[in-house]
């Protein structure tokens, strides 16, 4: 051994911390496990609320935000889960409300009637106090002998923190649109809630306050029924069928990303119709809430890359392409949780042939736009991953995959779409709009329009395939 190395300047204790905070008497373990029940009571109940405003929450980029944030907050909820597992805490008791004021919070938000209130709930109030509690951990535990929950919560604070900006962002802007609205009371009692929480309050710090509930009076009663904003003025038009487009090979590549987009713009409509499994689907292991959630998040990036293809040919998407809501409408609606679930995995299996995911993602390799074919490379890889997802959760409820594909084929059979009741309600006349999306392209393109391309008639008259084929959501 080389005696002449000096070891003064090599960082103790693994460089993760010093001697003065690592012999800080800091939380016990049954202190520490209260905390963390009410960490993970919080993230879920969040994971909830977020969840179940998916659907009928009008303002598209709030729809995306609380897809990605109730993917946030299940991850959350996994490995906080676990780390009580770790804790000598058999039985876990992670279904028991650890606090009925917090409780009372999430009954309130849940049940909230407008947007703002969401948003004031969650985002003003809820995680604010929840980031605080996480800081107060960080500055308490031992940060040696609770190292394994100082990880956990320092990942936790990181997404946290996003969610707070997000949130501040939206409520600053309703608030320069909508400045007539009067917050004090409804966060005077959602504070009054939290300040009640005996094991995240110093006992100086509790108010006692006797909490009269708001919203939440008569039980909470989940809305399926999707709800879009002004920017979606056609959401029953039907009247083009990118799949027809996409498989007729008279047609260039270039042309088909623009189908691709929009079918990747029009699957808002799968996070609608998943957030309904998932909330109506109850007493299942947590790690079923994870994935699905997991999934729906990934079905909102997928719009997303839709919308930013458009974005990237200059292309105004809600004056060019009109994105229905048929599909979770209609499937909300007619069937059940489980039903809909049998109708997800059919449409999956028929993503994975050769003229599924990989026809489209060749498609987006022989165009001239290369954000299409990475898209559609990502978009692959997520669709190969949701079917071990069905496999994992709806295979199991049959004999074998056989018997869970036919039965999703009998679901779809069940569901209705009558386009020409549309239009005799008159809420749409299906009209053809690609001749204007092509116009766009080619306009940003600097090419003129081909006329046996914009003549290509989609309209709801001369439709080419059946209806399954046209109200998938791929």
């Amino acid at each position: 051994m080389n005696t002449s190395i000096s070891f003064n300047n090599i960082p103790p204790l693994a460089g993760a911390f010093t001697f003065e905070e690592s012999q800080r008497q800091g939380l016990s373990v049954e202190e520490c496990v209260k905390r963390l029940k009410c960490y993970h009571y919080i993230l879920k109940r969040s994971h909830q609320v977020l969840n179940n405003r998916i659907a009928s929450e009008p303002i598209y980029e709030l729809k995306m935000a609380f897809s990605l944030h109730s993917h946030y907050c299940a991850e959350h909820v996994s490995a906080f889960r676990k780390r009580v597992g770790e804790m000598r805490e058999p039985p876990l008791g992670l279904d028991s409300i650890p606090d009925e004021n917090l409780e009372v919070l999430f009954d309130e938000i849940i049940a909230s009637p407008s947007t703002i209130e969401l948003l004031i709930g969650l985002y003003e109030v809820t995680f604010p106090f929840l980031k605080n509690s996480l800081l107060e951990h960080l500055e308490i535990t031992n940060p040696l002998a609770d190292h394994p929950s100082v990880r956990i919560i320092k990942f936790t604070l990181l997404e946290i923190e996003e969610m707070i900006a997000f949130g501040k962002s939206c409520l600053e802007e309703i608030a320069n649109s909508n400045n007539s609205y009067n917050k004090t009371d409804w966060i005077n009692l959602l504070n009054d809630c939290l300040r009640n929480v005996t094991d995240l309050n110093d006992q100086g710090d509790q108010s006692n306050t006797t909490i009269s509930r708001k919203y939440s009076i008569e039980p909470y009663k989940f809305d399926g029924v999707p709800n879009r904003d002004e920017r979606f003025p056609d959401p029953f038009n039907m009247g083009v069928n990118a799949e027809a487009f996409l498989y007729d090979e008279a047609f260039p590549p270039e042309t088909k990303s623009l189908m691709m987009f929009y079918k990747r713009l029009r699957e808002i409509d799968v996070p609608e119709m998943m957030s309904s499994i998932i909330a109506e689907t109850p007493k299942k292991p947590w790690e079923y809430y994870k994935d699905m959630t997991r999934q729906l998040w990934d079905e909102a990036r997928h719009a997303m890359m839709g919308e930013v293809g458009f974005v990237n040919l200059g292309i105004n998407w809600p004056k060019e392409v009109m994105i229905n809501h048929t599909w979770s409408l209609a499937l909300n609606t007619q069937l059940t949780p489980k039903e809909r679930h049998a109708v997800l995995y059919f449409i999956e299996q028929g993503l994975m042939p050769k003229t599924g995911k990989r026809f489209e993602w060749e498609i987006g390799k022989k165009s001239k736009n290369s954000l299409s074919a990475l898209f559609q490379d990502y978009d692959w890889a997520d669709e190969v991953l949701h079917a071990r997802i069905g496999r994992d959760w709806y295979v199991p409820n049959f004999e074998n995959s056989k018997e869970a594909i036919k039965y999703g084929d009998e679901c779809w059979s069940k569901v209705l779409m009558d386009w020409n009741q549309y239009i005799n309600e008159g809420k749409t006349k299906h009209h053809n709009w690609w001749p204007g999306l092509y116009r766009a392209a080619c306009k940003s393109w600097g090419i003129e329009p081909n006329q046996e391309i914009l003549k290509f008639d989609l309209s709801y008259e001369t439709i080419r395939a059946d209806l399954k084929t046209i109200s998938s959501s791929g």
